[in-house]
């Protein structure tokens, strides 16, 4: 054991789980919550629980939520001819910083990657499909901003696909994100030039 306490051991040991994470940062955050009173802790558990237990996934976006519906798919003001398909929930905040897009999102849950056993059925690609094929969508363009990366390009050709017999637009983020980067890493100027700057998607 490194530590003097085992309770400290064990809280280290669960802090240093969560990503980019290691055992110095975490004693470092332990030690701090130590240093907290009994209330503040208190507040931070139950927030985290709270979190845990509570957060739901809109129906149509797939988004985390309060409600049944997302907040965005329920504002009006939102562009309804638009979806904007990412790979996850930290896409969506990242787009969201830019303030360059004011269309809906579609949260795919990952991208096809046959290395870790992820195929078009364990992603949220069908219920795209369907929010585009129903009677009543409004849906006139669909942009695939899925990081430029090869299991990227694989899940934007499987969608172009899916959709091909739709009349639906399909566009692709400008590529002035460094290939092989990861859309929730990349700055929002970035991010919001290449939203901006889209282009038709052609399959290959």
């Amino acid at each position: 054991m490194e530590y003097s306490s085992e309770l400290l051991e064990s809280a280290v040991k669960q802090f240093s789980t969560l990503p980019g994470i290691g055992r110095k940062t975490a004693t470092r955050l332990v030690l701090n919550m130590l240093r907290r009173s009994d209330e503040e802790v208190e507040d931070f558990a139950s927030a985290i629980l709270s979190a845990k237990r509570d957060i739901i996934y809109c129906k149509y976006c797939h988004n985390i939520s309060d409600t049944e519906v997302c907040p965005i798919c329920s504002d009006d003001r939102r562009d309804k001819t638009t979806i904007c398909v990412v790979e996850n929930i930290q896409d969506v905040i990242a787009i969201e910083h830019t303030q360059q897009y004011r269309g809906l999102y579609h949260v795919l849950g990952g991208v096809i990657s046959p290395m870790e056993g992820i195929g078009p059925s364990n992603l949220e690609i069908q219920s795209l499909v369907e929010r585009v094929e129903t009677s009543d969508s409004e849906i006139k363009e669909i942009i695939l901003a899925l990081s430029p990366t090869l299991e990227g390009d694989t899940t934007n050709f499987f969608i172009s696909r899916k959709l091909q017999s739709s009349q639906v637009k399909l566009s692709i983020i400008a590529r002035g994100i460094q290939s092989g980067s990861e859309l929730e890493y990349t700055d929002e100027v970035t991010l919001g030039r290449a939203i901006i700057d889209r282009k038709e998607f052609n399959n290959p």
